[in-house]
């Protein structure tokens, strides 16, 4: 039973870790500390759901419907765009438009719309979670224990994110750290767009 927690755990954390979409918003809303774990537990809410559904068969319908992941791919593509655009916008103002931005907190509800969006618009989480995990799952002799195991890594790195960003905030008080921060985020999100239009698959 432990060896079936402790696969889940590891390809699970495997598949989650590797920087995407998904782990550079949460780090970003963590080091403005704008409802970062809030943010953190939707995410983590999502892959213990998706991680369960999967187990329970849900893969084999979205095998049979390929197009449902072209659209989604596409809809990642423009959504992550628009996300690379603003922050490379932030960069650009600098510090000055950040403070306003912090006057004008965004709402939770935006923030929430926009974790959601940045999760499920990912082609690569259903595949990951509906289909590759799964499948390891499968073969486990545990299933129950497997998904606790898988649930367990996206917990511990949702937390991770979101307290490590906001440990961080502190100390990235400088006009440059912030303009750094969102021009690798921009980066970051433009080429996981680029590759995401390109291969059909990003990985985070």
């Amino acid at each position: 039973m432990f060896e079936s927690y402790l696969t889940g755990l590891i390809v699970c954390g495997g598949l989650i870790i590797a920087i995407g979409a998904q782990n550079a918003y949460v780090l970003s809303q963590a080091i403005r500390r704008e409802h970062h774990w809030l943010a953190a537990g939707l995410c983590m809410v999502s892959d213990v759901t998706l991680f369960t559904l999967g187990m329970f068969g849900v893969s084999a319908a979205l095998m049979a419907m390929p197009e449902a992941l072209e659209i989604l791919r596409w809809l990642g593509v423009a959504f992550l765009g628009w996300l690379a655009v603003q922050a490379f916008v932030r960069a650009g103002r600098g510090r000055g438009a950040l403070e306003v931005g912090e006057a004008k907190r965004r709402s939770l509800k935006g923030v929430l719309f926009t974790t959601l969006a940045v999760t499920l618009l990912n082609p690569q989480v259903y595949l990951d979670t509906l289909l590759l995990i799964p499948a390891v799952g499968a073969q486990q002799e545990n299933a129950t224990t497997f998904v606790a195991g898988a649930s367990s890594a996206s917990v511990m790195w949702f937390g991770l994110l979101a307290w490590s960003g906001s440990a961080m905030a502190p100390i990235l008080s400088r006009p440059m750290a912030w303009r750094i921060i969102d021009g690798a985020i921009g980066v970051m999100m433009a080429a996981i767009a680029i590759h995401l239009a390109a291969n059909g698959s990003l990985q985070g």
